[in-house]
């Protein structure tokens, strides 16, 4: 799938433009070549196989989604309403909860420590990644932080007929401003503190992913979803493996009711997340996707020393 990457590099953007492809296709290829902050994030590999919704869910309504080794479960979480009755703030999803999850992690393991600075270093962080934190985008990012920082979930996972289960929950303290509090000068003022178990988790199963590969896509939250599953499955990979797209709907299209739905969207986006990682060998036919063998999109010898 490397026909975007060699036009671009023969023939620049403007001829690749002229090409046929897909103008998404391109504008993200051409944004991740062009890049040349080389920057780590790090998603547990529970995440890369299982992750959020896309679109948001009636706030008490819980989610779950189906990997190939991996369920999760994840319940909305409450928060004190009016005359003493709790009300859900619902599940977190889209691509805005995506990157404040990536931001938790990357800076959890690049510190060596479950307590994350917020404020300021969130902010920088997102602006970094092509976000503009004003305006509406903060209250977009406080509220999945929010709804992030309550959450409980579950990951059962599958190892033959064996089957182990994670409770947890994501962060111990709060990681958001009082949603009243109209003020600017920072995003955030509190720390976030990962939970011990989710921590423990994601030491001992990092991904490691480019941080100019999640900029090209970064308000795709499918796209992200699937660079993030190819960067964990491909490099492990013995030979050729076929995934069906009856193996693949549970995972990556639960909000879709029918199979020719789903499958025009995955293409779409697999296209984007193809564009960003351009060693990733995927094939598709009829029945669903081929997997090979790939490098993974950051070498061992790139990646820092986890504390």
């Amino acid at each position: 799938m490397g026909t975007v990457h060699d036009i671009l590099e023969a023939k620049g953007k403007q001829q690749a433009l002229l090409s046929g492809l897909d103008r998404r296709e391109i504008e993200a290829a051409a944004a991740y070549m062009a890049d040349e902050d080389s920057g780590i994030g790090f998603l547990y590999s529970g995440w890369c196989q299982a992750a959020l919704p896309h679109r948001r869910l009636k706030d008490s309504q819980g989610w779950q989604v189906s990997g190939e080794r991996v369920v999760l479960i994840v319940e909305p979480g409450m928060r004190p309403g009016p005359a003493g009755k709790p009300v859900h703030v619902g599940v977190p999803y889209g691509s805005r909860a995506r990157l404040i999850m990536l931001y938790l992690q990357s800076e959890a393991l690049r510190t060596g420590h479950r307590e994350v600075e917020l404020g300021k270093s969130l902010r920088d962080w997102l602006t970094r990644l092509g976000i503009p934190v004003g305006g509406k985008s903060v209250e977009a990012v406080r509220e999945q932080a929010e709804r992030i920082s309550r959450c409980k979930l579950s990951f059962e996972v599958k190892a033959g007929v064996s089957k182990g289960l994670v409770n947890q929950t994501i962060v111990d303290t709060a990681i958001f401003l009082d949603l009243d509090d109209k003020t600017q000068g920072s995003l955030f003022v509190e720390k976030a503190r990962l939970s011990e178990g989710f921590f423990e988790q994601l030491k001992r199963h990092p991904v490691p992913l480019e941080e100019p590969a999640i900029r090209a896509v970064n308000n795709n939250s499918m796209a992200l979803d699937l660079y993030a599953w190819l960067a964990y499955r491909l490099h492990a990979l013995k030979g050729p493996t076929p995934v069906s797209w009856r193996a693949l709907k549970p995972q990556f299209g639960m909000g879709f009711g029918r199979m020719d739905n789903f499958r025009a969207r995955f293409l779409d986006n697999l296209k984007l997340a193809l564009a960003v990682y351009p060693a990733a060998r995927v094939e598709v036919d009829e029945s669903g996707l081929i997997l090979h063998p790939s490098r993974p999109p950051v070498s061992p010898k790139a990646r820092p020393a986890l504390r």
